[in-house]
């Protein structure tokens, strides 16, 4: 840990650093004095810096303080919370070497979902002084009935990777164990971890709430600023083209990629998805056949046991290369890792950074990430990345806004745990960031809907899951429902899955049960970088053999396409504007300029201070495209807002395409451009109702209500070794989802299903700025005479919904020849 100051050797950690060699960054000593202060806060400093040392140092001079280790064995007093079980490992490894050499009679344990029965049983006897665990796994320890006395003890909590939680419901889980545990402690001091994340006072107050609210002194936000090289670069194409489309460099990128991880010791290649990770695993066994055994293959529905060899392997170096998805984005170390590779479009600054991280993973290490373009807008996007990362413009995140599923399964818990009065758990919930515009109203609604169902399911004793006491205690009175309760905890919600075994026995991994139901026996797909042929599904597991033939489909997982970030959109645009002024210094731009010049010549190219649209005729008919460069999930709803508002005027049939840079909106009649020109379409009265109106609002709300339903503790997924199908649970939700609407409209669980779609599948925030912006900026209206290279990448995506695709590779063949003849 070399930096330039020394160590306080009067404290038993500066001791322990000082016999290490090492010397602390200031960062640190902020850290330090920060927490023998009594404060919270949240760290910020780039990946491999320092901060576990940094939060726990501190913390365990606290600690020793406090309780000198001579009395012996001590109760759980510092909980370590990891968003990922994979970090817990890491994260025990890391901070059992001080605690073991300056508190050797201290214990450290581990209790996530991969824990064996056997730790758990001991662990139930009696906690570790340390804990490191998930925040799943906190609430079930809220559930245990003597959890007051068990958490009482708990001084310190630190909450690693907070970037990857404070968004995420699991992160509202995780504020409501901490409000749990700070009224238990009102004098503990919990510590955030984050590497990305661009509204850090925002994050730290999330965190923070409970502690503040318990009497705690101001939480401290210390940034970790050490110098550390970060490299981003693009591989580029030999011939990008001046025509391009999702995937069109994804084969002349093979080689390129092979060469790179040739030039290394150890890569790690990053995709997007899972399926595009199988796919590229394929690509490199093709190239380098000899590299079997040498590369491996790693996303989140493969066995465990397979996961944990390609993660030893790259600890240990023994890996040449690893193709992952985002199952290994935080922040484990793999300190022989030297390169990273980033397949297609990151999509974000913050995750772009987090996987270079991957790479010199050390304090004065460099980290590299090479960008490699499946299209030619990405090369673009390199260019831009890098730019906005130099500027720090890295993407803010959002705790969710009182999300009530959470809330009901949090009142079960705390009733299972030792019960509750309501006036003290309202305020205890309260005390949570997300929950602190809580009425009592909503309050009471979820309180009643734990013990009588709501309005609808009075009926229904399984659904009267708390009662009040004698005592005028809430608790929970039926053994089934608290057994049901407490598998079912926790807010990570997914597709069910199939294990996929070998015939022989053995498991390989979980596929989507969707995916499987549509094999017939014989059939072959690769997964876990094998081809298998499909043999029979029995008790939910389908069973495969190896294959003998050579070809098989990749299974595609449910689950939306990252969508561009606005601030990664925002760099694009201010990219496209250099090359329009004839500025071509970056290499990414150089490689590009076949095709941005194609786009001036034929078109405009967008700006910051214009919006581009462009119109084409076709044998199809009339086609508007629009590029607001707001992210896919953006687009899809001002299309769909277009095509609504345009047809109130003068009905019409619109079908429908989108991207990360804009949308298509293609008519077989003509439609009128005048509201278009006018900017009336894009006016953001009504807006609420217009979206919804434009869209099958409440199929989209049914399929959030799944995941609500499950949370909340409508529907139960199955006893283990018993899982209910997708079809039951679906079914299942939708029940409930037509029981409420037409006998409890008011059910506060379906209007959270409309917000949900609202701000999560269709970003209405964001809708809301672009139309904003849209109606502030200089519409460049073109009419085209062939279609742009900004154009066509939307008419593919509409032609891959049509056509097979050997009928795309001929219709694209006609569509290029057409425009070179016009070059």
């Amino acid at each position: 840990m070399p930096a330039p100051h020394s160590p306080d050797e009067l404290t038993p950690s500066g001791q322990w650093l000082a016999g290490k060699g090492w010397q602390a960054f200031p960062f640190q000593y902020e850290v330090w004095e920060a927490i023998a202060q009594g404060r919270s806060g949240l760290l910020h400093a780039t990946t491999g810096s320092g901060k576990t040392y940094a939060v726990w140092l501190g913390m365990l001079d606290q600690l020793l303080a406090r309780h000198p280790p001579a009395r012996g064995a001590e109760p759980l007093r510092a909980i370590w919370l990891t968003p990922m079980r994979a970090l817990a490992a890491d994260t025990t490894r890391a901070i059992s070497e001080p605690l073991r050499a300056l508190a050797p009679e201290w214990t450290i344990g581990q209790r996530t979902g991969d824990t064996p029965s056997a730790e758990r049983a001991r662990q139930d006897r009696r906690f570790p002084t340390v804990l490191v665990t998930t925040p799943e796994s906190l609430s079930l320890m809220l559930t245990r009935e003597h959890a007051r006395a068990e958490l009482e003890g708990v001084e310190f909590v630190v909450v690693d990777e907070w970037h990857e939680l404070v968004g995420s419901k699991r992160g509202v889980q995780a504020q409501l164990a901490l409000a749990r545990l700070a009224r238990f402690n009102p004098k503990l001091a919990v510590w955030g971890l984050s590497a990305t994340l661009g509204n850090l006072g925002d994050a730290m107050d999330v965190l923070c709430r409970p502690c503040v609210a318990a009497g705690a002194p101001e939480p401290r936000l210390v940034r970790g600023r050490i110098e550390k090289n970060l490299v981003i670069d693009t591989l580029l194409p030999h011939d990008p083209g001046r025509y391009s489309w999702v995937g069109h460099l994804g084969a002349q990128m093979q080689q390129p990629v092979v060469e790179e991880i040739a030039k290394s010791s150890t890569t790690l290649v990053f995709t997007n998805v899972r399926s595009q990770a199988e796919i590229w695993y394929q690509l490199l066994l093709e190239a380098r056949p000899e590299w079997a055994g040498e590369i491996a293959l790693h996303h989140g529905s493969l066995d465990k046991a397979t996961r944990e060899w390609v993660e030893q392997g790259l600890k240990e170096g023994t890996l040449r290369a690893v193709v992952a998805t985002s199952s290994l984005d935080l922040g484990v170390d793999f300190l022989p890792v030297e390169r990273v590779l980033q397949i297609g479009s990151a999509k974000g600054i913050a995750r772009m950074m987090q996987r270079a991280g991957r790479s010199g993973h050390a304090p004065g290490r460099t980290s590299r990430i090479t960008l490699v373009p499946t299209n030619t807008l990405e090369i673009i996007e390199g260019a831009a990345a890098r730019a906005a990362a130099v500027a720090g413009h890295v993407e803010e995140r959002n705790a969710p806004d009182k999300p009530l599923d959470v809330l009901v399964q949090h009142l079960v818990t705390i009733a299972l745990g030792g019960g509750f009065t309501e006036d003290a758990l309202y305020d205890e919930v309260r005390a949570a960031w997300s929950y602190r515009d809580l009425t009592r109203g909503e309050f009471d609604w979820a309180l009643a809907f734990c013990s009588q169902g709501g309005s609808s399911l009075g009926a229904y004793p399984e659904y009267h899951r708390i009662a009040r006491n004698d005592e005028g205690v809430w608790h929970v009175p039926d053994r089934g429902v608290a057994k049901r309760h407490r598998l079912s905890i926790g807010t990570i919600v997914s597709d069910a899955a199939m294990q996929v075994k070998w015939m022989s026995g053995g498991n390989i991994g979980t596929i989507e049960e969707g995916f499987i139901a549509r094999l017939h026996k014989g059939d072959n797909f690769f997964f876990a970088g094998k081809l298998l042929e499909f043999v029979r599904v029995r008790e939910m597991a389908a069973y495969v053999k190896k294959a003998t033939k050579k070809k098989g489909t990749v299974p595609k997982w449910q689950g939306s396409k990252m969508a561009l970030s606005a601030e990664l959109g925002d760099a694009v645009l201010e990219m496209m504007l250099r090359a329009a002024q004839g500025d071509f210094s970056e290499p990414e731009l150089v490689a590009a300029r076949p095709m941005l010049e194609t786009q001036a010549r034929l078109s405009h190219i967008p700006t910051p201070q214009t919006v581009l649209a462009e119109t084409f005729r076709s044998r199809e008919g009339w086609h508007l495209y629009l590029y607001p460069f707001a992210g896919r999930h953006v687009h899809l709803g001002l299309a769909s807002l277009l095509a609504w508002r345009l047809a109130r005027e003068r009905p019409n049939t619109f079908s429908l395409s989108v991207n990360d840079y804009g949308f298509e909106l293609v008519s077989a009649e003509e439609f009128d451009l005048t509201p278009v020109i006018r900017k009336d379409v894009f006016g953001t009265d009504d807006l609420l109702h217009d979206v919804l109106a434009s869209l099958n609002s409440t199929e989209l709300a049914q399929r959030r209500f799944r995941e609500i339903a499950r949370v909340a503790g409508l529907v139960f997924t199955g006893y283990p070794g018993q899982p209910k199908s997708t079809r039951q649970l679906q079914a299942s939700s939708g029940l409930f989802f037509e029981v409420f609407r037409k006998y409890d409209p008011a059910n506060l669980l379906l209007t959270q299903a409309q917000k949900e779609v609202l701000s999560q599948e269709l970003e209405i925030t964001r809708l809301k700025a672009s139309l904003d912006r849209i109606a502030s900026r200089e519409l460049d209206l073109v009419e085209l005479r062939h279609p742009s290279p900004m154009s066509l990448p939307l008419m593919v995506e509409r032609f891959r919904e049509q056509l097979t695709t050997e009928q795309l590779s001929t219709r694209l063949d006609r569509i290029l020849r057409e425009m070179e003849r016009e070059a």
